[in-house]
């Protein structure tokens, strides 16, 4: 078992340090080891200030994303959706109107007109 030291801190941060370790942490010794092993491993130093906080930086980012959410939707009704339209008519296959083949007379076949044909009935008797 390891031996014990006293150091000695002021009351009022000796009880906020034990109601932050209670909360945290199982033993003081813990929370303290976790506390110092926090700032060598990311070499930061506690007087440094990180910048904004968790809250305000998700706040900016949730503007951000209205913001651009807002532009693509901009986008899609004035570029998107016109440009498919145009290509989409592009692409439709009309029928073609069937027009009737202008043919010089010679080349033209005629169709001679039958004047009289046999009847159809067996029992056609003259």
């Amino acid at each position: 078992m390891d031996s014990f030291i006293t150091i000695r801190f002021k009351r009022k941060t000796a009880k906020r340090f034990q109601e932050f370790s209670k909360m945290h942490f199982k033993t003081h010794t813990e929370a303290m080891e976790n506390i110092l092993d926090f700032f060598l491993y990311n070499e930061i130093s506690p007087r440094e200030k990180l910048g904004p906080t968790g809250r305000t930086i998700e706040a900016k980012l949730l503007k951000r994303i209205n913001a651009v959410i807002a532009i693509m939707r901009d986008v899609e009704k004035t570029q998107t959706k016109p440009t498919v339209a145009m290509l989409q008519s592009l692409f439709v296959m009309e029928e073609p109107n069937k027009k009737p083949l202008i043919v010089e007379k010679k080349y033209a076949e005629e169709k001679k007109e039958v004047r009289f044909r046999e009847s159809d009935n067996p029992n056609n008797q003259l």
